[in-house]
């Protein structure tokens, strides 16, 4: 019987499908298999063994219950001494018995074992052949299940459909589409493209090798699609970045009449919540009520984490506390899409109040006995990042070690970031050095985090270590690069980096790597070269570019190129406050009334009143919060910051006064932050830590500088923009974070 002749090419199978192409489909025997008739095919009755196998005698039935307790208890020596009976009783050769025996070596990880019984066999059947090359795949060894594989078509043993969904899974785990392109035109020449099985796996590969089109079309051509297929199918969209035609895949499956089970109603709720469909997303519930899942963990976990994404609270906790059972994936799935929530809110009052909430949330959830998983540190690093909760994080850290999470990969990468937002640069890096194994964003979050501390030769050092290794940057590391050359004004080795981003790596700029660069010549005060690089990037500004652009216009009295931009920027009809702010500013500081005019119709029309400025800080677990003061309030905290002010004149500190600007009256608040804390706190606190709502203003900035050198003491403000870290009279941001 003519069979295929596999090639070997490099690290992929080549199948030579020729004399396979000559044979017709009548010539091929079709037989098929769903996974669960390996099992079965180990099961006897009154009149003999199902698969095909003949009984030459009841001793050998003995055996078969003996060999399933062995897999259901995970017994290895278990299965060697029934092995061993089976060679004293005389049935080493016994083709069903050898290959039930193969199949529990298999299920119990011992592939040596299996694959030497396997080659001591005289003759091999298709049940045979897919024991082992499953055995192979469930295994995690993938590369040697599609070597089984190659050598039985080598055989002449002509695959079912359940070795080919097995081979084509072992395809998906090395993401090998060559291989699975070729083994799919066998599943063509055997008839089995229109099985579900078969289809399924396709779909299950093509998605996996991002080829979502091939999927759909794989889909399309199974004749009988039950609901794995359907699912599979929406699955593939979602996990290729096209949810709305997996959302339109889900209304077709209604259509024909397909119920969806759990794990649909879980896919297509996820794709809800990257779409923020939450009107479908509640229709969907109401669905999955009237089919019977409202009890289902998993699928109520989706559902409330839709609403959490939506910024539904309440419904979300009415889901949560509606549970009878609340487990670890319900309490993980309610503090994430509070971390979820505090990413996407506006106010940074409202998230600082989401994040008290999630860690109060974490609170409970110990209470009730329940212990956090990796999972649960991660989100709750996170948050803490957010809030700028150091003593939390630390917490957190501290539980994390106790209970062995931090080989977590991602959980450690959490950790980094945290330290790093919350200002602790030092315990960032000992983070970081004490991870046990890195990934690409391990290496960027510390690239960043040097860069975002003023460290700019530490973070190109780190970024070399990461290449020396072999790993591979993205456009966020080169982020992250460019952002340290931009700090510390090197600008040979940006424009170094720039092109080795380019030409090197074939990564195309993004806005961010041109704000970077134009950040660093504002920063440099070679305005005219700033606007050259938007030029040669061929691509047009940003709010954010634009607004470096005016401000450092406005610093270095480049005003006539700070209005050209400051029309431009207009055009874009902004969402920032801030930026309006920085508009106005600049015109009132320059007297142009008509654009004063201009720029507070615009903020009417997009009913955008005075920007809020609210500062506050945490001080023995208690928050205190503070506004906008005027210089002429006659308090006792006025008072102190009077003569806080004093003592920083005398250190060199003088105010910038714009009696032009709208804020000229007024001290902001994160000097009355500062001030008390100052009062509330004693010297032997190192760091003190401010959230502020919007971002710092340079007199600001130049006062916290001098508080800095005059107290001795590490001032940390989270701002809108970016994270400053003030010590001995200078800033983490070089200066660049407070342009405006």
């Amino acid at each position: 019987m003519a069979s295929l002749i596999p090639v070997t090419v490099g690290n992929s199978v080549k199948l030579n499908l020729e004399e396979y192409k000559k044979l017709s489909p009548s010539a091929i025997e079709k037989t098929s298999y769903t996974p669960e008739d390996l099992d079965k095919a180990f099961e006897f009755s009154s009149v003999g063994v199902r698969g095909g196998f003949q009984l030459e005698g009841n001793r050998k039935l003995d055996f078969v219950p003996l060999l399933r307790e062995c897999v259901e208890k995970k017994f290895v020596s278990g299965v060697q001494s029934v092995h061993a009976h089976i060679i004293k009783t005389g049935f080493a050769q016994d083709l069903f018995l050898v290959t039930s025996l193969i199949n529990v070596y298999c299920k119990n990880g011992m592939m040596e074992n299996a694959r030497k019984l396997f080659e001591d066999l005289p003759t091999r059947n298709v049940v045979t052949w897919t024991s082992l090359l499953s055995g192979y795949v469930h295994n995690s060894q993938p590369e040697r299940g599609i070597r089984v594989f190659k050598e039985m078509l080598e055989s002449g043993s002509y695959p079912t459909n359940y070795t080919f969904g097995t081979a084509l899974k072992a395809c998906s785990y090395l993401l090998d589409i060559e291989t699975g392109k070729q083994i799919h035109g066998c599943i063509v020449k055997s008839g089995y493209e229109h099985d579900a099985s078969t289809g399924n796996a396709l779909c299950s590969l093509y998605s996996r090798c991002q080829k979502l089109d091939m999927t759909i079309r794989a889909f399309h051509r199974i004749i009988e699609k039950d609901v794995i297929s359907w699912t599979a199918a929406i699955s593939a969209c979602g996990d290729n970045g096209n949810s709305n035609l997996g959302l339109n895949i889900f209304v077709q499956m209604l259509t024909d009449g397909i119920q969806p089970n759990e794990i649909t109603f879980t896919t297509i709720i996820g794709l809800c919540c990257t779409t923020h469909a939450l009107e479908l997303g509640s229709q969907i519930q109401s669905l999955s009520i009237k089919l019977g899942y409202s009890s289902d963990l998993p699928v109520a976990n989706s559902f409330m984490y839709l609403y959490l994404t939506n910024g539904c609270i309440l419904e979300a906790k009415q889901l949560f506390y509606g549970m009878d059972v609340v487990t670890l994936v319900a309490w993980n799935a309610l503090i994430a899409g509070h971390a979820d929530i505090i990413s996407k809110v506006e106010d940074s009052v409202s998230a600082y109040a989401f994040g008290i909430e999630a860690l109060k949330l974490f609170q409970q959830m110990s209470r009730s006995g329940l212990k956090p998983d990796s999972y649960t540190y991660s989100s709750l690093l996170t948050i803490c990042s957010s809030i700028v909760a150091l003593e939390q994080g630390e917490q957190i850290h501290a539980q994390a070690i106790k209970t062995g999470s931090l080989s977590d990969v991602v959980l450690a990468t959490a950790l980094v970031n945290m330290y790093n937002k919350c200002g602790s640069i030092h315990r960032s890096c000992k983070a970081f050095s004490e991870m046990s194994s890195r990934t690409l964003i391990s290496w960027t979050s510390m690239i960043s985090a040097l860069a975002h501390h003023g460290y700019s030769q530490q973070a190109l050092d780190v970024f070399e270590d990461m290449r020396s290794l072999g790993v591979r940057p993205n456009k966020i590391t080169f982020v992250g690069v460019l952002s340290s050359c931009s700090q510390a004004g090197m600008v040979n080795q940006a424009i170094a980096y720039y092109d080795m981003m380019t030409k090197i790596y074939k990564i195309n700029p993004v806005v961010d790597h041109v704000a970077c660069l134009v950040n660093m010549f504002v920063r440099l005060g070679r305005i005219e070269e700033a606007f050259d690089v938007i030029k040669k990037a061929n691509m047009e500004p940003n709010e954010f570019i634009l607004s470096i652009l005016i401000a450092g216009c406005r610093t270095h009295g480049k005003l006539e190129l700070g209005f050209q931009a400051a029309d431009q920027l207009l055009e874009l009809k902004p969402k920032d406050p801030e930026t309006y702010i920085l508009l106005l500013n600049m015109y009132l500081s320059a007297g142009k009334w008509k654009d004063v005019s201009r720029v507070r119709k615009l903020m009417k029309d997009a009913k955008i009143d005075k920007i809020t400025d609210w500062s506050w800080i945490t001080i023995r677990n208690k928050v205190h919060s503070f506004k906008v003061t005027s210089k002429k309030q006659g308090n006792g905290g006025s008072c102190f910051l009077d003569e806080l002010v004093d003592k920083c004149r005398a250190y060199g500190y003088q105010e910038l006064t714009d009696e032009k600007s709208e804020s000229a009256a007024s001290h902001h608040s994160e000097k009355a932050a500062i001030a008390y804390a100052l009062i509330a706190t004693s010297s032997s606190l190192r760091s003190i830590r401010i959230i502020k709502s919007i971002g710092i203003c340079k007199d600001c900035h130049n006062f916290m500088k001098t508080v800095s050198l005059l107290t001795s003491r590490v001032i940390i403000i989270r701002d809108t923009k970016r994270l400053h870290r003030f010590s001995q009279g200078q800033c983490s941001c070089g200066d660049s974070g407070a342009l405006v």
